[in-house]
């Protein structure tokens, strides 16, 4: 299943829960016309669905492997695409900003 086929699923799944059927129709209509699709709307997308129990029931209703399936594409393309943070601190740019390092006292 890719990644337009799984959103349709969680659209279908979603009817009863208009904040998740509205961000899955908002990316299936993006995947559509050839769009790439935020990775923050996946995001939400897969909050919301988990909020309002959609992927507890997708998960009652179908196989472990169709679960997976279903789920699998959004969370790999959310994954590929969000951006990977430093977790190294960097110093600021100019010392004067930095009240430790200004050269004169009290800093500008």
């Amino acid at each position: 299943m890719d990644l337009k086929d799984a959103t349709l699923m969680l659209l279908s799944e979603s009817a009863g829960h208009p904040a998740v059927a509205s961000l899955a129709q908002s990316a299936y209509d993006q995947l559509v016309v050839g769009e790439t699709v935020d990775y923050r709307v996946l995001n939400d997308l897969i909050g919301e669905a988990s909020g309002k129990g959609v992927l507890r029931a997708i998960h009652a209703k179908y196989s472990p492997t169709a679960y997976e399936a279903m789920i699998a594409p959004i969370l790999a393309e959310i994954g590929r695409t969000t951006p990977i943070r430093s977790s190294r601190w960097t110093a600021p740019g100019d010392p004067d900003d930095d009240p430790l390092r200004a050269a004169v006292w009290p800093p500008r």
